[in-house]
């Protein structure tokens, strides 16, 4: 029998210390194929490139791993993968490993969960992989070893369908275990500050501060990672508010 496929990409581009973190970490579980963007797409999202072609480079091809690097998205790399680069159906997507935390709200944003979602839309178990340290150099050893805890598990249990897992590990020395935990509420604020140009024009830079609204909820992803703990959070690709439903029916009947 053939040894599981196993599809890795990342927002941070195919040369980031993450991805080659996550790569060496993996590699005994499966059959390796890297398809990641060719430099840094943090904040994608779910972006996809629809009025340029994208182009993939094969970087590196040996036994049990292939690279390539993609001109586009994190999405784009995982399309490419499935529609283009691979002969046969990978067993699990991993999508990092993210150089910084893609908790809470952050789902929504992240070219990381994105290349997961994008994973799930094709029917394969995802996991969308960050640690809590946006320097280039980050230790990853312990998001490595508790990934390596969850990879066996997923590729023997699978995943239900339209669910994938957004994972996070906190930047310390001894991770003290993985939580199951809920996406935490709360958002961004005072997310721009402004500068001027060489012109004296108006510029507005990205920045911000994360403002969780129920901080104490001990179910939060967020809780988790402030007491030394990994979490991991199951998303699903289907937003529908199924608890809404009849009501809003009723005020459209």
């Amino acid at each position: 029998m053939s040894k599981p496929l196993i599809l890795i990409s990342n927002d941070d581009g195919v040369q980031a210390k993450g991805i080659c973190s996550l790569i060496d970490g993996v590699r005994e579980f499966g059959d390796i194929l890297v398809v990641a963007p060719d430099g840094p797409r943090s904040g994608m999202s779910g972006a996809i490139t629809s009025t340029i072609p994208i182009k993939a480079s094969l970087l590196k091809k040996e036994e049990g791993l292939t690279i390539y690097s993609c001109t586009g998205t994190p999405v784009d790399c995982v399309k490419l993968a499935m529609n283009q680069l691979t002969d046969r159906k990978p067993d699990l997507v991993i999508s990092g490993i993210n150089h910084g935390s893609n908790m809470a709200i952050c789902v929504h944003y992240s070219g990381t969960v994105g290349a997961a979602i994008e994973g799930c839309i094709f029917g394969v178990p995802s996991i969308a992989v960050s640690v809590t340290d946006h320097s280039p150099d980050a230790d990853f050893g312990e998001t490595v070893r508790l990934l390596r805890q969850v990879v066996p598990v997923v590729l023997k249990e699978g995943l239900p369908a339209g669910t994938y897992l957004n994972m996070n590990v906190p930047n310390i020395p001894e991770v003290k275990g993985i939580k199951v935990k809920q996406q935490a509420a709360g958002k961004w604020i005072n997310e721009y500050m402004c500068s001027e140009n060489a012109l004296g024009h108006p510029v507005y830079w990205l920045t911000g501060d994360f403002c969780n609204s129920d901080p104490e909820n001990p179910e939060n992803d967020t809780t988790a990672l402030d007491n030394g703990y990994a979490s991991l959070v199951p998303c699903k690709i289907d937003v529908t508010d199924y608890n809404y439903l009849d009501t809003l029916n009723n005020l459209f009947s």
